[in-house]
């Protein structure tokens, strides 16, 4: 799957930073059209009828569309591994998913390579993905044979794959596609891994830098941000139940997509 999106993307934009691991994509140009969709967060419902929406305008304007998935598919919600069965299968013709990673991917493959049953990510939603998988609170916190043995036959290799094969950022000119958001004054092939899926403040307080809008998820919050210098599309659908896309133009305003489900009285809290 690298070796696949830095093909198609011409391998512009991969980091020099040691410490980082996945690529950073770039394109020369935009396609036929844009759109991002925030932190889905194992919930099936409003992604399918999120993409419903955003698969019709896309229809309407022809060409070929790009959708930017900003990371967090998995955790809290209770449909994690669907989710990722979404994301993995063929999308319609002339549409084209490129995902990213969030932290949430990131902490839940440190899991599986070292499951614990007093691991960090267990109370960060990581229980609520692995209940998405058929497996027991029984097994998850039992001894630790076990529970890699139920890991391995329960999660398939096609999400595993998936989850590693995740990029990190993706740029067009004028825009930056990242989970959470950029450190100011460092170029994009510079940035930290870390800061690029766990960043807040110091991105939020920072100039915005003239000439490039960068859209990120991470940061949930009852309603899309427009700001100078960047987009916040993570509504907290855990939540809230509403999960927000949005089309972006060279020259243009934002059009947002909201899709939601029949169940979309959720409630939760909006911790990282």
């Amino acid at each position: 799957m690298f070796e696949a999106l830095r093909n198609l993307f011409g391998g512009k934009g991969e980091s020099a930073a040691p410490q980082a691991t996945r690529p950073r994509l770039s394109a020369e140009a935009w396609p036929d059209a844009l759109y991002a969709v925030g932190d889905i967060h194992g919930c099936l419902d409003p992604l399918r009828a999120l993409e419903e929406q955003i698969f019709a305008d896309a229809a309407e304007q022809g060409g070929e569309a790009w959708i930017v998935y900003l990371g967090d598919f998995v955790d809290r919600g209770p449909e994690s591994a669907g989710v990722l069965d979404r994301l993995t299968a063929r999308a319609p013709k002339n549409v084209r998913r490129i995902c990213l990673t969030g932290n949430h991917e990131t902490m839940m493959l440190d899991y599986l390579a070292n499951p614990r049953a007093d691991a960090d990510w267990l109370q960060f939603g990581g229980m609520e993905t692995l209940f998405s998988y058929g497996l027991s609170q029984a097994v998850i916190t039992g001894p630790a044979k076990a529970c890699r043995a139920a890991l391995a036959s329960h999660i398939p290799d096609e999400h595993v794959a998936f989850l590693e094969g995740l990029a990190l950022s993706m740029s067009v000119p004028g825009a930056v596609f990242v989970h959470a958001g950029l450190r100011s004054g460092v170029p994009l092939d510079q940035q930290v891994e870390k800061d690029l899926l766990w960043i807040r403040t110091e991105f939020f307080n920072a100039e915005p830098e003239p000439g490039r809008l960068v859209v990120h998820g991470h940061t949930p919050g009852e309603a899309p941000i427009v700001a100078p210098g960047r987009i916040c599309i993570d509504t907290g659908v855990f939540a809230t139940g509403r999960l927000t896309g949005v089309r972006l133009f060279p020259d243009g305003e934002p059009r947002f997509f909201t899709g939601t489900s029949a169940a979309s009285n959720q409630q939760g809290s909006f911790a990282p």
